[in-house]
């Protein structure tokens, strides 16, 4: 038998073939990319964060405590916070003050309610107390139980905080949520603070809040006014 002569392909044909091969598409589609929650936000250790969100809980921002990277930017009149973004800073509408370890700081002016709506009581003459009074207090370095000097400020929208004078001239600020109940106290590392366990519990119409062996009582109607 005489063997039949089968013509070869053309390699322009076999180099077109071998493209189209190649760039038909996969059966398998590629895995869909997971965006990372805002939740996820690693905060630094440089910073004292309170709460879970700022003004509002769930917030991405943050209240920002007292530590050696804040100090300069505390201010009675204002609270400090922080945002994961400059975009969720500038929300806030304060003003940026500065960046830490990725975080945006923002003072955020204290704007008290006006007048006549429960909280927005009149400052004290001289203060920037909307009361003033002397509670309950005991174990700061040691000492038993006695009086301290405070100061409230009500009518913000992340709550009331409650400032009190220790005998040798240093505070403890106290945070309450907007419904009188104790959230934290503002804690630093540079006085050791931060490392201090928190908690509080009630009495009657006084919140007992503590820290580390200290003890302060704050009557509701000290924290909530009229």
């Amino acid at each position: 038998m005489t063997p039949v002569n089968r013509p070869s392909l053309p390699l322009a044909v076999i180099a077109v073939t071998l493209a189209v091969t190649a760039c038909a598409p996969s059966s398998e589609p590629a895995p869909a990319s997971t965006p990372e929650p805002a939740s996820a936000f690693a905060w630094p250790a440089s910073l004292v964060v309170v709460g879970d969100g700022f003004p509002q809980s769930g917030d991405a921002c943050r209240r920002i405590g007292e530590s050696a990277a804040t100090v300069d930017w505390l201010d009675d009149s204002a609270s400090l916070a922080g945002c994961p973004s400059a975009e969720a800073a500038a929300a806030l509408g304060g003003t940026i003050v500065g960046e830490v370890d990725g975080v945006f700081l923002v003072s955020v002016p204290n704007n008290p309610a006006p007048a006549g709506e429960g909280q927005g009581d009149a400052l004290v003459e001289g203060t920037a107390y909307h009361a003033t009074a002397q509670i309950r207090c005991e174990g700061y370095q040691g000492a038993g139980p006695g009086l301290c000097e405070a100061g409230v400020v009500r009518g913000l929208e992340t709550g009331t905080y409650v400032e009190v004078r220790l005998p040798d001239g240093r505070q403890r600020t106290i945070f309450f949520n907007p419904d009188g109940s104790f959230l934290t106290f503002s804690t630093a590392e540079a006085d050791g603070t931060a490392a201090m366990a928190t908690e509080s519990r009630r009495e009657g119409d006084t919140t007992i809040a503590i820290l580390g062996t200290e003890r302060y009582e704050i009557p509701d109607a000290f924290v909530l006014g009229d």
